[in-house]
């Protein structure tokens, strides 16, 4: 595989054609090497625009929403939260790294989250191998933001992964002006959801596109509906 015909494609076929055009993500994209962040038994798959399971067993991956998300969406995620250089980012669902990396590269510092102590591991040694030394990888549970509170607040908080809805005790941990982003509904419809927390306290709420991704583990899901 030519691996950089393969990058090219990636941006130009498919995140390009998804309203991704800040030529700063797309200049990043280009050099963050993704195919050092995609587990080996499915690496021949790096920049196909699908969700890459991090576990050998397919299946398994996808029950407990340990997948890598598709270079469209992480692209379009990285934009619609704008970091910058200064700025310090809470993220859940570390994955393989790829994304904590991305953000590593725009922001000052970033705290990432990931509760499988293996999946974990790995993150910090990709991140580690890619020269990302702004990273922090924690093994904790995103769901529960009461132990989060010493290392707030936050200028942006990341979800790489979908909840049900907004989740209240990770807004409580924007600064203000501060943003937060994730994948907000349950199938078949999800909606990108930014927050942004204004001066007086308020949320301004957008959701300017739609994707289905796996649901991140131990956040409230929706009551059922009861007669």
């Amino acid at each position: 595989m030519n691996l950089e015909q393969a990058r090219f494609n990636m941006i130009e076929q498919q995140i390009r054609p998804w309203d991704v055009l800040d030529p700063h993500v797309l200049e990043l994209l280009a050099v963050v090497r993704r195919e050092d962040f995609v587990p080996p038994h499915c690496r021949a798959l790096a920049f196909a625009d699908m969700e890459l399971p991090l576990l050998p067993n397919e299946a398994l991956a996808r029950q407990r929403g340990q997948v890598m998300l598709a270079p469209r969406v992480q692209a379009r995620l990285l934009q619609d939260l704008n970091v910058a250089k200064h700025e310090k980012v809470l993220h859940v669902g570390t994955g393989s790294g790829f994304m904590a990396a991305l953000l590593g590269h725009r922001a000052q510092r970033v705290l990432s989250l990931e509760m499988d102590a293996t999946l974990a591991a790995t993150a910090y040694a990709n991140l580690q191998r890619a020269g990302v030394l702004n990273v922090e990888v924690r093994v904790a549970d995103g769901a529960q933001a009461a132990g989060l509170a010493a290392d707030g607040p936050f200028d942006a908080i990341l979800l790489s992964g979908s909840v049900a809805q907004l989740p209240q005790d990770l807004l409580a941990l924007l600064k203000p002006g501060g943003r937060f982003l994730a994948v907000v509904g349950d199938e078949p419809v999800m909606r990108a959801t930014l927050a942004r927390l204004a001066d007086d306290g308020r949320l301004a709420v957008s959701q300017p596109w739609d994707s289905v991704v796996p649901r991140l583990h131990h956040f409230p899901e929706t009551p059922a509906f009861q007669f």
